[in-house]
């Protein structure tokens, strides 16, 4: 009788698995690097590695229908005569018109409105359908200047100098040129059809130094009324943050690396930057340590998802957070309802990521005018509010279990980790021990 090994079962390696198989076949095929939009894809810690402690016998829990829980903010009353006043802490993050469309864009501030929050333009300018239905309504300040001039610097609630994003720090924006309608290309004074990089650095300053002269440069154009924010990509966030406040920020913005995008290099969504959650910790520790925390308003954005995200992100010492992809889902992106047609471009809803396109079947990041007819920018705007209403409600409902009677009161010692490396990004315990990673060298 003959013996025979039994075969061995086929096993895909874990470092070359089927999408770097097929990334490395797609680089060979066409020796370009891929492009396409939202965020980090990778598992990376976030903040479902953080548990919230509840009130029991040591804590004193808030009843939920009976006791009032706050939500208000206030953003920019370090140095502006008109600082923001919010209902909730929850932010729309500034997004493009020419990335999204004019009904996108219109949406947005309709939801904001609505949720008493404000929202921001994004490069390329600010249409007159985002000023006419945003309440509150964040200019930034981008160094690509499209679409940029005075008069609307004034016609804004607040000012973001946009140095970076946590989805490519250190990188420029793209907008292809199928994105580039007549419209667009009026409002960025450029061709038609081009395509458009955004530069990565600001043209008329390099450091800290000169950051402060702009910063008192946009003062004076806005008769000193308006907040002016800075926005950073999660690279340095210590350092990014104490030399922003130096400079004269009332706020400063820190964007994650599980922040979104209209368009970038693949490889620069997943290999540059840090976590969300790791950088809020060093951010709030240099805050603290110019004796500038809760002076300098704080907010934090890349990946925020729901009222968990918030309340923990709030506990962690920010005071407020901004959404993007979340807020475009909440309009209708990447909805199984157009499944079809993803299916026609390759993907399937939940995984759509080519923005930069242009085809986008919910009509949220397109300019194809047919395609834009798909989305009423007054029921998306509703779908928006009736998110943040929500978002607010699970936050409120969290804080109220701490005890807590405002948002604000949340505080790193209402949350323990998971895992060694959640903990030692939030500074908070591991699960189950008094042990901080990394606090007092252990």
């Amino acid at each position: 009788m003959t013996y025979r090994n039994p075969p061995t079962t086929p096993r895909k390696s874990a470092t070359f698995d089927d999408y770097t198989l097929s990334e490395i076949r797609r680089a060979a095929a066409t020796g370009i690097y891929d492009i396409r939009g939202a965020g980090a894809k990778r598992r990376l810690p976030h903040f479902d590695d953080l548990l919230v402690l509840g009130a029991s016998i040591s804590r004193y829990p808030l009843e939920g229908y009976r006791e009032r829980c706050d939500t208000s903010v206030v953003l920019g009353s370090r140095h502006a005569k008109k600082p923001i006043e919010l209902k909730i802490p929850i932010t729309i993050a500034g997004m493009s018109f020419g990335s999204l469309s004019v009904p996108a864009k219109e949406a947005l501030g309709r939801g904001a409105t609505l949720s008493g929050t404000s929202t921001t333009t994004g490069d390329g300018g600010m249409t007159e359908e985002e000023r006419g239905h945003s309440k509150t309504l964040v200019y930034q300040y981008l160094p690509s200047r499209y679409g940029m001039n005075p008069r609307d610097l004034r016609r804004a609630d607040a000012i973001e100098i946009v140095v970076g994003q946590g989805a490519k720090p250190g990188g420029g924006g793209m907008l292809l040129g199928q994105k580039i309608s007549d419209r667009v290309a009026e409002m960025r004074t450029l061709p038609k059809g081009i395509d458009q990089r955004s530069a990565s650095r600001h043209p008329d300053w390099t450091g800290p130094d000169d950051l402060e002269i702009k910063i008192l440069e946009l003062r004076e154009i806005t008769d000193w009324e308006k907040p002016i924010y800075v926005k950073v990509g999660g690279a340095r966030p210590y350092y990014d943050t104490a030399l922003a406040v130096k400079s004269g920020a009332d706020v400063v913005v820190i964007d994650g690396m599980q922040g979104g995008t209209a368009a970038t290099q693949e490889v620069f969504i997943e290999n540059v930057g840090q976590p969300t959650l790791a950088c809020i910790r060093p951010a709030v520790q240099a805050l603290q340590d110019l004796g500038m925390h809760r002076k300098v308003q704080l907010i934090i954005s890349g990946g925020i998802r729901n009222g968990a995200d918030v309340a923990k992100a709030l506990a962690l010492g920010v005071d407020a957070v901004s959404i993007g992809t979340a807020a475009l889902i909440a309009l209708g992106d990447n909805d199984p309802r157009w499944e079809a047609e993803y299916n026609e471009l390759g993907t399937t809803a939940g995984a759509y990521d080519d923005w930069h396109e242009g085809r986008d079947p919910a009509g949220i990041t397109t300019q194809d005018p047919e395609l834009m007819k798909r989305l009423d920018p007054i029921a998306a705007g509703r779908r928006l509010a009736n998110y943040l209403k929500v978002m607010t409600l699970e936050a409120q409902t969290i804080a109220r279990a701490c005890g807590k009677n405002s948002l604000h009161n949340l505080e790193p010692e209402d949350l323990v980790a998971l895992t060694i490396e959640a903990a030692a990004m939030a500074g908070v315990p591991l699960a189950g021990t008094n042990w901080i990673p990394g606090k007092n060298g252990f």
